[in-house]
């Protein structure tokens, strides 16, 4: 017991650090769960448990910075709160098995989808509130379908989209995704806790680790920006990748 601990918590920290800056930090926290032995379904139901602890963390720190925009934001929350329970639903109808498969394929495409992004940044011209707040909420719905389902690089497909679709500013975009990262990960957790997957012990001594993670990472976004996270990202999702196939092969 004691040896997953030191597996999970100091991961799920540094984690918490580069979720804060680029979103991704599920890349991270749930191989760790899963290196550390916890069957499939409990480590993204306690990784859930975790990185709401650390979502809730970064996001205070945000809204203090004034990066929120608090005239979409509860509608992003809302959108988000009702995928992220629909996929969570989903995600518990689906084998350990089916999980590693899906993993399989989902691990690579998100590898080149974070490897070949140059600039997490938009420079083109805003669109008006109303088209802005659409496609935002819409982005929301199935991104937070997404992270109720599986969650890994939750953060930095929002981070993108919402800087490359919905053309708002990288300031704005990490307030934004703070929020709907964080709706959807409470509507996630809630189903796991009501279908007894999360593990109380590790999940809330892993929560405190991600919290000093995520709040030291939102201090240093406007400073240091996301590039120097995208090593470590696709470093965990090389290990990840080569750790599921092994384990199939067995």
């Amino acid at each position: 017991m004691l040896i997953q601990f030191l597996i999970v918590c100091p991961l799920v920290f540094v984690a918490g650090f580069v979720d804060a800056v680029a979103g991704g930090g599920g890349l991270i926290t749930l191989p760790a769960y899963i290196i550390a032995g916890f069957p499939v379904h409990n480590a993204i139901a306690t990784n859930k448990m975790s990185s709401s602890m650390g979502s809730t963390a970064a996001t205070i720190k945000y809204a203090l910075n004034g990066f929120i925009n608090w005239k979409m934001a509860p509608f992003c929350a809302a959108f988000s709160l009702a995928g992220s329970a629909i996929g969570s639903n989903i995600s518990l109808l689906i084998s350990d098995s089916i999980f590693k498969i899906i993993m399989l394929v989902l691990l690579p495409l998100i590898a080149c989808y974070v490897f070949k992004t140059k600039k997490i940044e938009s420079s083109r011209e805003p669109f008006s509130f109303t088209k802005t707040l659409i496609i935002c909420v819409v982005i929301a719905f199935f991104i937070g379908m997404y992270d109720g389902f599986y969650g890994p690089g939750t953060g930095t497909f929002l981070m993108l989209l919402l800087t490359g679709i919905a053309r708002i500013s990288l300031n704005e975009a990490a307030g934004t995704t703070k929020i709907v990262n964080l709706s959807s990960n409470y509507a996630a957790l809630a189903v796991f806790l009501f279908n007894g997957k999360v593990l109380l012990p590790i999940g809330i001594t892993a929560g405190i680790f991600s919290m000093a993670g995520n709040y030291l990472g939102a201090s240093a976004f406007t400073k240091k920006g996301a590039k120097f996270v995208k090593p470590i990202i696709i470093l965990i999702l090389v290990l990840f990748f080569v750790k599921i196939i092994m384990e199939l092969i067995k």
